[in-house]
């Protein structure tokens, strides 16, 4: 199984972000939050789990500068998609609270992979709200993003808390114990998926 690592958007380059928006607020005390930093802080976590693990992954976007969707799914798409998977790494906005997992729409084997996250999440997330659709019997939220209707093998993609609530961003997002839990979760999950799925 190879792991098809995705950071979403771009990081910062001599101290400036590449991707305009996708920021939390300037809170009280100065600090902000820059998405692509932090995908990429969690995906850096798992590629650092994984290599532990021997387990075999891809960096799809490891530059700095914020990638195109073409050229990510260009570069995932030469990959064996019978023996891979698509994960992209992101941080939620819009006023809410909690995670998401999102798939394509329609039942897939995207749909157990995300059912694992789900589970995994709620391990090592009991106290904190994951945000579910259960309208056809599984718990993932289905989308029509760029990233999962394009890929050639089942692809999820994880919300992870909202940037622009104060309590989730300065006591999840931007702390290493919480970004070590996100990454937990992850590696927890894909090694099921390897188990039970590959």
């Amino acid at each position: 199984m190879i792991v098809l690592l995705d950071n979403g958007h771009g990081g910062l380059i001599d101290g400036v972000y590449q991707t305009p928006g996708k920021r939390s607020p300037i809170w009280n005390d100065g600090s902000q939050l820059f998405e692509g930093e932090y995908n990429r802080a969690i995906v850096n976590g798992i590629i650092e789990e994984l290599t532990r693990l021997r387990i075999s992954y891809v960096n799809i976007a490891p530059e700095y500068r914020d990638v195109t969707l073409a050229t990510r799914m260009t570069r995932a798409n030469k990959i064996d998609r019978r023996k891979s998977f698509y994960l992209s790494v992101h941080s939620n906005a819009g006023g809410g609270k909690g995670s998401e997992i999102f798939t394509s729409v329609g039942n897939t084997k995207s749909d157990r992979i995300a059912t694992i996250f789900g589970e995994e999440y709620k391990k090592e997330f009991p106290e904190q709200r994951l945000r579910t659709d259960f309208s056809d019997g599984d718990l993932d939220k289905e989308k029509q993003f760029y990233v999962l209707r394009n890929t050639r093998m089942p692809a999820i993609l994880t919300e992870n808390f909202f940037m622009d609530n104060e309590e989730e961003c300065k006591t999840l997002l931007m702390t290493r114990e919480g970004r070590a839990r996100v990454i937990q979760y992850h590696v927890e999950a894909i090694k099921r998926v390897k188990q039970q799925l590959f």
